[in-house]
């Protein structure tokens, strides 16, 4: 038996697809197709948000610059002010990473829910919903492997003894 895929709640095996506890054994399966559900504006929300706070400290710096140079101060208030400026704006190096970081994993996950369908014993039936798109995806190439390799009905056995008949050799 080879496994494609295995987490705690999905595993894709050359024999079968278990999800949640529910066994599909490949044999039964004649067809399998995903549906995309609609984006999710509370992802999207998250992404404006995370943009957002990028954006903040960097703005912050730069109107603080544009404040110090309108006011006309003396030299060393100019240099105060743009030096909080310039700590404002540094300041969002530490936080970039982190930011950054879950920016990447959202795009990873997607904006929208996924849904693995598949006929078994002729009934459609929905093997899998997740709004996780890069786990989707996993496991749909899992099961598009699993189906191309199991195999497939065996040739007619012809006689008592059971041998399959060989092709035949070209001369």
């Amino acid at each position: 038996m080879i496994t494609y895929y295995d987490d705690r709640t999905v595993q894709v095996t050359s024999t079968a697809v278990r999800v949640d506890g529910r066994a599909y054994p490949l044999a039964e399966l004649t067809m399998v197709w995903h549906r995309r559900g609609s984006r999710s504006w509370r992802v999207l929300a998250g992404r404006g948000a995370i943009g957002a706070a990028l954006a903040g400290p960097l703005v912050a710096a730069a109107l603080g610059v544009a404040l110090a140079l309108w006011l006309h101060r003396s030299a060393t208030v100019t240099i105060a002010i743009v030096g909080a400026s310039a700590l404002v704006g540094l300041g969002v190096g530490p936080l970039a990473d982190v930011l950054f970081e879950h920016l990447d994993r959202s795009y990873a996950r997607g904006s929208r829910d996924w849904e693995m369908w598949a006929r078994w014993r002729g009934q459609p039936v929905r093997l899998l919903h997740t709004g996780d798109a890069l786990r989707f995806g996993q496991i749909y190439r899992a099961v598009q492997r699993a189906m191309e390799r199991r195999p497939h009905p065996q040739s007619k056995v012809i006689g008592p003894s059971a041998s399959r008949p060989s092709p035949r050799s070209r001369p």
